[in-house]
C-alpha cells in the first residue's frame, strides 16, 4: 500500500506545501513541524528551481529566497533524512524534471527511497513522458504523482486510471497564487476521476481561506494549499512558523 494513502484515512487531507530553504532550512523545518502539529496529513516540500514554470510570484519568491540563500538538492536531502527522525506523516517532493535529470534519475528517486519520501510530483513532465521516471519511480516504491489540470477534458480518465499515490487535481487555469474565487466545474473533474480510480484526489492552486478549503474538500478527498503558507514565510521570516501552525489549524478544522 502507498504511504500516501496514510494522509487520507482520516475524513479530508489538508495538505502544506513549503518550499525548502525558504529563508533557511532551518526555518522550514521548525514550519513543517508546526504544520504537522496543527493538523496537516501530508507535507509537500518544494526543492527551488530557477525557472519554476508553473508557480505564482509568491512561490516565485520563494525560489528565488531559497537558492539566494544557497540551499541545494544535497542539503535538501540531508535535511529530509533529519526531519524523518520525527516527522511521520507522508512526504512528498514537488519541483521540475529538470532538477531529478541534472541530478541523476537513478541516484534521485534511490534517495527519495532512502528519506522515505513517499512521492514526486512534476508539474513540467507531460503525462505522455511520464515513463522517463516511472520505472525508477517503482523500482524504489516512489508514487510519481500525476496532475489533472482543467484543461485535461478527455484525458482525464486515462490520467486517473494510471494514476499513482493521489491525484493532483489544478483548480484554475494558470500558475499557483491565491484567488478570490475559483470558477472551474470541479465536480464533473472529480466525478471522471471516481469512475476510473479508486485513488484520492486532493484540489490545488487558489486555495486559501477556510471557506474556500471546505468547499474544495466537499467535492474531493483533501485541499492543498502552498501560497497562502509562503506568504507567512515572506511577511514573518524566521518567526513564520508559529503563525503557519495556527493558520494549518483554522485550515484542518474547516476541512473535517
Amino acid at each position: 500500500m502507498s504511504n500516501i494513502k496514510k494522509a487520507f484515512e482520516n475524513g479530508k487531507a489538508f495538505i502544506a506545501f513549503l518550499t525548502c530553504g525558504d529563508p533557511d532550512l532551518e526555518t522550514t523545518a521548525a514550519a513543517v513541524r508546526a504544520a504537522v502539529k496543527n493538523g496537516a496529513d501530508l507535507i509537500e516540500l518544494g526543492i527551488p528551481f530557477s525557472d519554476p514554470t508553473a508557480e505564482g510570484p509568491v512561490i516565485q519568491g520563494a525560489n528565488v529566497r531559497a537558492l539566494n540563500g544557497g540551499v541545494t538538492t544535497d542539503k535538501i536531502i540531508a535535511f529530509v533524512k533529519e526531519l524523518r527522525r520525527d516527522v511521520k506523516i507522508p512526504m512528498v517532493f514537488m519541483t521540475y524534471a529538470n532538477v531529478v535529470f541534472s541530478y541523476g534519475a537513478e541516484r534521485f528517486i534511490s534517495a527519495c527511497k532512502e528519506i522515505e519520501i513517499d512521492g514526486l510530483i512534476l508539474p513540467d513532465l507531460p503525462f505522455e513522458e511520464k515513463e522517463e521516471f516511472l520505472p525508477i519511480c517503482r523500482q524504489y516504491d516512489v508514487d510519481l504523482v500525476s496532475l489533472i489540470a482543467p484543461t485535461s477534458e478527455n484525458r482525464i480518465a486515462m490520467i486517473a486510471r494510471e494514476a499513482e499515490g493521489f491525484l493532483y487535481i489544478v483548480s484554475s487555469l494558470g500558475v499557483t497564487g491565491m484567488r478570490n474565487e475559483i470558477k472551474t466545474d470541479l465536480t464533473s473533474i472529480v466525478e471522471v476521476v471516481r469512475q476510473n480510480t479508486d485513488l484520492p484526489c486532493a484540489i490545488g492552486f487558489g486555495i486559501s481561506t477556510p471557506e474556500q478549503a471546505k468547499k474544495m474538500a466537499d467535492i474531493s478527498d483533501g485541499v492543498i494549499v502552498g501560497s497562502a503558507i509562503i506568504k507567512f514565510l515572506e511577511r514573518y521570516g524566521k518567526d513564520a512558523p508559529k503563525y503557519i501552525g495556527e493558520y494549518v489549524k483554522g485550515m484542518k478544522d474547516a476541512v473535517r
